[in-house]
């Protein structure tokens, strides 16, 4: 009578364990993580004014101002960069999360 009471709860683990297994479903080609084009502004690189030989004071601050948006224009470029970069980034960790299946454990408790 003993054993017969033991065999039911171990018959039973085994079959949640093998039920569990049977629904994950296996992925049938692997893919590739998303990827984000890096725009044509991000990749040129930035060409600041120099000044010329013998530069007037006409000269100098023409090419102070000029020097100093081409700055401006640089460091949106690279502003740019950053931003595609952590985009696609956040894209692989999410793409990563959805390829990862969650134990069985984790789906009956409600964890992630």
């Amino acid at each position: 009578m003993r054993n017969t009471l033991s065999i039911l709860p171990a018959s039973l683990a085994c079959a949640m364990l093998t039920s569990s297994c049977a629904t994950s479903v296996p992925s049938s080609a692997p893919t590739r993580p998303p990827q984000r084009e890096m725009p044509a502004q991000a990749t040129t690189p930035c060409a600041l004014p120099r000044l010329p030989d013998q530069a007037t004071a006409a000269e100098l601050e023409s090419a102070f101002t000029a020097r100093g948006v081409a700055l401006l224009t640089c460091d949106a470029a690279r502003q740019l960069a950053v931003d595609v970069h952590a985009a696609e980034k956040a894209d692989q960790e999410a793409w990563l999360r959805s390829q990862t299946p969650a134990s069985s454990w984790r789906r009956l408790f409600g964890g992630r």
